[in-house]
């Protein structure tokens, strides 16, 4: 008996032994994947970003001292394109927002009986998805151009003066961004909404409160997960974003972002140490805005 009992005890201590050496094995092609095409390009983006071009070296040969004038000079010099996108990618997130948050409740709260309609509305929000993003920006640089329709049906309207213009304005960009990655906010708030018990609108219907106060009071609150969610996955690429404020697509010369002044760098001025740079205090600036947001709104767990 004692000799079973033991022999049960080392067996139930050997187990989760095991299960964690199987754990390791199965993340291991994960975090190899991860450490290959995320930490070692990240460490070289650090390490170039740190350099200095070779006084008469070829492209990509630096010196071999380190140093930190490529930072100060990039915030020095781009201070303005640095604050632009993020003022873009704020507007763009708020508009993204305010246009998606009715269309995923429509979704996943009223359509709910509905179940084709539901998966129509679902299909038509997907569906930009399966045309390339440049085709889409471009065909809205068509749709905003001077000689298109909406152009001239605003200056016929009054709304728009005679010789003004959308494409190359801010207007134009925060639009296209906005378009670009409703879908990114609206499918995290339909998941979030889907899943909310109607029975909580009920409930404040029956206590005598306003649709208004169930709505700020009920719903907001228990749809903060997909708010979050929204947020995160349309400000962060909104902020890098290249394609909508370049002067081939939406934007102009006072448009630029810092996309695209990292873009002309690297490809174009074939400054690598200065994209660099650029580069990391765009990650870094993204990180701590999204810090502070996911603290402020008290949604810690939910990432």
């Amino acid at each position: 008996m004692a000799f079973s009992a033991f022999a049960t005890a080392t067996a139930t201590e050997q187990a989760p032994r095991r299960a964690s050496k199987v754990a390791l094995l199965l993340l291991l092609p994960g975090i190899a994947y991860l450490m290959l095409f995320f930490l070692v390009p990240l460490f070289s983006l650090v390490i170039t970003s740190l350099q200095a071009p070779a006084e008469f070296g070829d492209i990509g040969e630096y010196n071999n001292a380190f140093r930190w004038e490529n930072y100060t000079t990039a915030i020095g010099q781009y201070s303005g394109q640095i604050l632009r996108s993020f003022v873009y990618a704020v507007l763009a997130t708020i508009f993204a927002l305010l246009f998606s948050y009715p269309l995923a409740y429509f979704i996943g709260v009223r359509a709910r009986p509905y179940p084709l309609l539901q998966k129509l509305i679902l299909v038509m929000v997907i569906a930009p998805f399966f045309i390339s993003f440049l085709l889409r920006t471009l065909a809205w640089k068509q749709i905003l151009s001077d000689e298109s329709p909406v152009v001239a049906g605003l200056k016929a309207l009054s709304l728009l003066a005679p010789d003004a213009y959308l494409t190359g304005t801010p207007f134009a960009v925060v639009f296209g961004l906005t378009y670009n990655f409703i879908p990114f906010m609206t499918l995290p708030l339909y998941a979030s909404l889907e899943r909310l018990d109607t029975r909580y609108l009920e409930a404040g219907s029956d206590l005598y409160s306003t649709p208004f106060t169930t709505f700020r009071t009920v719903t907001i609150p228990l749809s903060m997960p997909g708010i979050v969610s929204g947020v995160l996955l349309t400000f962060i690429p909104a902020a890098g974003d290249y394609v909508n404020a370049s002067r081939e697509f939406l934007g102009g010369t006072g448009t630029t972002m810092i996309g695209n002044v990292i873009e002309s760098n690297f490809l174009i001025s074939l400054n690598y140490p200065a994209a660099a740079s650029l580069s990391i205090i765009l990650m870094a600036v993204i990180l701590v805005l999204v810090t502070v947001y996911v603290k402020r709104s008290g949604t810690e767990d939910l990432l």
